[in-house]
């Protein structure tokens, strides 16, 4: 089993950046395909971002390509989304997401831990 705990969101303007965090305990971290998702007021929760656990390969969601990067330090049992040129809809809730050695997905349905999630909200 692995805990997840998301950290870094905040109030930003339009344009700023932000770095989430999401630091995991429990074994074989390294195993584990990471997603980020994201849930607005009233929206489904969508995905994100994605890092496989196999060969680091990384996946985003079309609203954020060129914008957010994805990353991992398995050592420190991290996965990073770093945000750049943040927009007012890029406002939610951020989740991380694990599962023991699937193929990255943005189905919810695909990952069997999640975290209590951190708000990133963006406003002038």
């Amino acid at each position: 089993q692995v805990q997840l705990v998301e950290s870094g969101g905040g109030l930003v303007q339009p344009g700023g950046s932000l770095r989430l965090s999401c630091a995991a305990s429990g074994s074989r971290f390294d195993y584990y395909v990471i997603g980020w998702f994201r849930q607005a007021p009233g929206k489904e929760r969508e995905g994100v971002s994605c890092i496989s656990s196999s060969d680091d390969s990384t996946f985003y969601t079309d609203s954020v390509k060129g914008r957010f990067t994805i990353s991992r330090d398995n050592a420190k049992k991290t996965v990073y989304l770093q945000m750049h040129n943040l927009k007012p809809e890029d406002t939610a809730v951020y989740f991380c997401a694990a599962e023991a050695r699937g193929p990255c997905s943005f189905a919810r349905s695909a990952y069997a831990y999640w975290g209590q999630g951190t708000q990133v909200t963006v406003s002038s």
